[in-house]
């Protein structure tokens, strides 16, 4: 059987001060491999192509974290001096979340992804969750990247929810790192799991034919030795494996 297709949208970066480079981190293109499928790299193309266009040739989106920051207009935020933005990623992600949930094409939301999915949706953003009050300091610690993508703090999974389902427990520990955050949930979205200080940092689309689910954390660092991780990036390919099936007529891999 053919393996489904992942596709993954890039950041656009200009790197050593010569030209813009299309780029993904490499333990995304691993972690979609472990899922099953066949990554494939989506450039930051912005509006020049058509989300159906891309949409035709994968069966599942893999939406990474980055140290850029959405464009804070697209949610009401205001410019902030010195905030590393990517026009071009938004504008190709943005249209194709919604896109892809309502063609049923599974996606999957990993920190600024978790945030792209939901500004698609109408959600607002905090743009340094520490400086709110009542809010713990999210961002990550210093160290190496062991040290860095460590487990950080508890969240408390919804009972009832899908990551309850998946993982069979209440609560889990995850590596989550990051500086902004929600503010207010997307229309049509449904918490999935809250840190100790009641952020968001996990949902899922509501409503929706196919896998639409989005974290705060970094479930792709060494997922093979995280069980949460596992049963994460198991549903994923799963369902991209079944859309595969439905869309382009794949059939089962047979037993030998």
């Amino acid at each position: 059987m053919a393996l489904p297709v992942i596709g993954i949208p890039c950041c656009r970066w200009w790197l050593n001060d010569t030209q813009f480079f299309h780029l993904v981190t490499e333990k995304y293109v691993e972690a979609a491999k472990g899922a099953g499928g066949l990554p494939l790299l989506i450039p930051a193309l912005g509006d020049t192509i058509a989300a159906g266009e891309i949409l035709a040739h994968v069966d599942g989106l893999l939406l990474t974290g980055s140290p850029s920051n959405i464009e804070p207009h697209h949610y009401g935020g205001q410019p902030v001096e010195g905030d590393f933005n990517d026009a071009r990623r938004d504008a190709t992600t943005l249209p194709l979340i919604r896109s892809a949930v309502d063609a049923g094409v599974p996606v999957l939301g990993i920190c600024r992804g978790f945030q792209e999915m939901n500004v698609a949706f109408g959600g607002s953003l905090h743009q340094a969750v520490h400086a709110q009050p009542g809010l713990l300091d999210h961002r990550e610690p210093s160290g190496n990247l062991d040290e860095r993508y460590g487990p950080a703090h508890e969240v408390a999974l919804v009972e009832g929810g899908m990551l309850h389902a998946l993982f069979g427990r209440t609560s889990a520990r995850v590596n989550s790192l990051h500086k902004q955050g929600i503010a207010t949930l997307g229309s049509g979205l449904v918490a999935e799991a809250h840190a100790p200080d009641g952020l968001i940092e996990a949902f899922r689309v509501a409503d929706t034919r196919g896998f639409a689910l989005a974290v705060q954390w970094h479930p792709e660092w060494k997922y093979w030795e995280n069980p949460l991780s596992q049963a994460l990036f198991a549903a994923f390919g799963t369902a991209c494996t079944q859309h595969a099936r439905a869309s382009r007529h794949i059939e089962p891999r047979r037993q030998a």
